[in-house]
């Protein structure tokens, strides 16, 4: 009974106790907890990052595309009469000139017509001579003038057919460049030597670059504009933009477009592998360094800045040209502050403590 008593006496001394801490010592209520963190928060410091000063300016792009070499003539040479071929004067490789005998095919008669046709020439117009005085005169009828005129000008131009086809059998170069085959041999053919490949020549003075641009880079590349050529081999080449295609290609949607290349000493060969750098119309562009881009919330490619009371903000952009370190973008006003270190660790409308590069690299304090 007195152990009960001493327990009620313990439960009652507690109780009694509770309710006098609530004077002496009272709770933090709702609103004193709320103040309490908000005095936390403002002896937080923002957190520092790097900013630039950007410029807008022109800039000049370059569309980089990958190309062929390509002869600016190629031909098939041809025998046009017939006859056994005599003497063939070229072999494969060799640099031919314009009006250089590539190969001789047999007379076949052809020097006889000529000095017929000559003969018949001359006694045409020796009867025309002979007979015009007569004729001025009255003896003989004006008609018979009108007569052998129109004989002899008969006369000349069976000569000029017969000299025609007697060179006929001397195969020329018609312009200058480099035998890229020879078909026939000395001594093949007769009579189906007429139509015949003799052999093939390509013209290597110009060289084209040849490229396929899509229609989106076409509007920036006109005719007469400069564009260099970076050959596989290492070797580099300038020349002028002398075509555009104003047709698409029906199977890949892309226009062709030739480079004009010098190439006096033959060192650009044929169908060589190139790229080809075009430069494009100038744009107003910002460049900024490549590890300042970053993406948004919402996945869009960009860059943070900070507006005049630092507070961050987040600016779409589009890129133009990628250098090695930098990018060329555009949708920056000019004069913007862009974070270029710290962006990724903070998010649009924080405050922060934005410092120029010079004086800081951004970290967190």
């Amino acid at each position: 009974m007195k152990a009960r008593r001493l327990t009620a006496i313990g439960l009652v001394a507690a109780a009694a106790l509770w309710i006098a801490s609530g004077h002496l010592m009272p709770h933090q209520s709702g609103e004193n907890r709320v103040a309490v963190r908000a005095s936390d928060g403002a002896t937080k410091k923002p957190f520092r990052v790097a900013v630039a000063t950007t410029s807008v300016v022109p800039h000049s792009r370059k569309f980089t595309i990958a190309g062929r070499t390509e002869a600016d003539k190629r031909v098939t040479v041809t025998a046009r009469t017939g006859g056994v071929l005599t003497d063939l004067k070229i072999k494969r490789g060799m640099w031919v000139k314009k009006g250089d005998v590539l190969a001789i095919l047999s007379d076949e008669a052809r020097e006889a017509q000529v000095v017929q046709a000559q003969a018949v020439v001359t006694q045409k117009r020796t009867e025309l001579e002979a007979k015009r005085a007569l004729i001025l005169s009255g003896t003989l009828p004006r008609l018979q003038l009108v007569d052998l005129e129109a004989q002899l000008k008969s006369a000349e131009a069976a000569l000029a057919a017969a000299e025609a086809e007697h060179d006929r059998g001397v195969v020329r170069a018609p312009w200058s460049g480099v035998v890229q085959d020879v078909a026939v041999e000395v001594g093949q053919a007769a009579f189906s030597m007429a139509g015949r490949e003799i052999a093939s020549l390509v013209a290597l003075d110009p060289m084209l670059a040849v490229v396929e641009v899509a229609e989106r880079q076409l509007a920036g590349i006109k005719v007469g504009g400069i564009a260099e050529v970076r050959l596989v081999t290492g070797e580099r080449a300038s020349g002028k933009i002398r075509f555009v295609a104003k047709t698409a290609s029906p199977t890949t949607r892309t226009y062709r477009v030739e480079i004009e290349l010098p190439n006096a000493d033959g060192n650009i060969p044929d169908g060589i592998t190139a790229e080809v750098v075009v430069p494009l119309l100038p744009v107003l562009a910002t460049r900024v360094p490549r590890s300042a881009l970053t993406f948004s919330s919402t996945g869009n490619l960009g860059l943070r800045t900070v507006d005049a009371n630092d507070t961050v903000e987040f600016a779409p952009v589009g890129v133009i040209e990628d250098e090695q370190s930098f990018m060329w973008v555009t949708g920056l006003p000019d004069r913007t502050r862009v974070i270029v270190q710290g962006q990724d660790f903070v998010r649009e409308g924080q405050t922060v403590n934005a410092v120029g590069i010079p004086e800081l690299t951004a970290v967190a304090q």
